[in-house]
């Protein structure tokens, strides 16, 4: 704990957390000495999104830290978010301290958890379509974020969160994305590793996420007596325009991790796929994506979500002197240099809501808005390319498309589900 000078003015971490909120970030740095160690003060959160992600990320944000407090709840349905609320309390207690008036349900909900002066962290967890407007709306109203990834389904919407990114730069705000890999010790291991030279220059990379059908993970809502609008909320992962589909949605993961190892996004992407057994929705089953990054560096990029076939989910990272492999519980180096990650590994689910926390009190604030927009980004071309059946430029998709998934209004009406694309005659919007 750092000590304060004799006549000192006493700033408690809730007022900095409020005051950070609506600064620059070097009026949060002037405010350092003043930051007590973890636990003597309160850090109150938002909920928005209370689906199994949502409450996930909001548990592992109280296991972060003793100073957390869930103060806030937003969401589409009722039954979602009390069935979310019963769990937290039921594992935090007193910890969450959500009352009738900050519960809020329906698509304006989460304006209200962001308006509330209480809320100095908005979790955003709401499918996927929302975050970019989410987010933006929450960085507006001077709340640090951590947001779900990915970052948004259209370019249109990850356009809007790099300038969200931007704009919680300026205010001095923290963005921590749900790409926890950048927070896992062994990952941050290994590529700290690569940009020290381990295994050379880098010259081509692979990627997967080859699993099963994530129908058993993810609730498959029959329609019934639901509007179209609402049974594809409920279904949300089984809808391009709410998840992106699988290779934006969890594929994003990998991408991610070749960006950041490669310390760039893709210029080019060509990529196939369709689904064989997939049923629900309007989503592919599978993707094979070929990207290329600067200096013509070529990456080969699979995911799949059928049962019964071989899986794989990782990255391979080749060079001149080696390569490295990584997935979620290994990470080593392999060549001229032999070596194998065997330190400490933290939940990363955890860790990377303590490292937000930390960002914050140390009047430093992560941002992570770009990353997670590019990683998302990267997503998004392969499936316009295996969507249409067309080669996809970086420069293109970021700045010349008009490809925007929002629907005409919010309301549970009808909202007929989009036809399945079909490579060829899928119009490239």
């Amino acid at each position: 704990m750092r000590m304060q000078n004799e006549g000192q003015e006493k700033v408690t971490r809730r007022g900095f957390l409020q005051k950070a909120a609506g600064v620059s970030a070097a009026a949060i740095l002037s405010q350092r000495a003043g930051v007590y160690a973890a636990g003597t003060d309160k850090i109150r959160v938002g909920l928005i999104g209370c689906g199994g992600r949502g409450r996930g990320a909001a548990m592992d944000c109280m296991s972060a830290d003793p100073a957390v407090e869930i103060v806030a709840m937003a969401d589409l349905f009722q039954d979602r978010l009390d069935g979310s609320l019963r769990e937290m309390k039921n594992k935090y207690g007193d910890r969450v301290k959500v009352v009738p008036e900050r519960i809020f349900v329906g698509f304006d909900a989460y304006q209200k958890v962001c308006d509330l002066a209480e809320v100095n962290i908005v979790i955003s967890a709401a499918p996927p379509h929302f975050r970019p407007e989410h987010v933006k709306t929450a960085v507006e109203a001077g709340k640090h974020v951590f947001m779900e990834k990915p970052a948004g389904v259209c370019p249109v919407g990850i356009r809007s969160v790099l300038e969200t990114a931007e704009l919680a730069k300026k205010k001095g705000l923290a963005i921590v994305a749900g790409t926890q890999r950048r927070h896992q010790k062994h990952y941050r291991d290994i590529v700290e590793r690569v940009h020290d030279g381990a295994i050379g220059e880098i010259r081509a990379a692979q990627c997967y996420w080859n699993g099963g059908d994530m129908i058993g993970y993810w609730k498959w809502y029959e329609q019934g007596s639901m509007s179209s609008m609402e049974w594809q909320c409920r279904s949300w992962p089984w809808f391009t325009w709410l998840s992106g589909d699988h290779i934006v949605e969890q594929h994003v993961h990998n991408l991610d991790i070749v960006n950041w190892m490669l310390g760039a996004h893709p210029v080019k992407a060509m990529g196939m796929g369709g689904r064989e057994v997939r049923k629900e929705g309007n989503i592919f089953d599978h993707f094979a994506v070929e990207y290329e990054y600067p200096g013509g560096i070529r990456v080969s990029s699979m995911c799949r979500q059928i049962n019964g076939c071989a899986n794989r989910v990782s990255e391979t990272i080749v060079g001149t002197k080696g390569a490295t492999y990584t997935d979620s519980s290994a990470g080593r180096i392999y060549g001229e240099t032999t070596y194998q990650y065997e330190g400490p590994n933290p939940n990363p689910y955890v860790q990377e809501h303590v490292d937000l926390i930390k960002s914050i009190r140390d009047g430093n604030p992560l941002n992570e808005g770009k990353n997670v927009a590019e990683g998302t980004m990267a997503g998004i071309m392969g499936r316009m390319s295996a969507y249409t059946g067309r080669e996809m430029s970086w420069d293109w998709a970021m700045n010349a498309s008009k490809l925007d998934l929002t629907p005409p209004k919010y309301e549970f009406g009808e909202y007929p589900p989009a036809s399945l694309a079909v490579p060829g005659q899928t119009p490239l919007i």
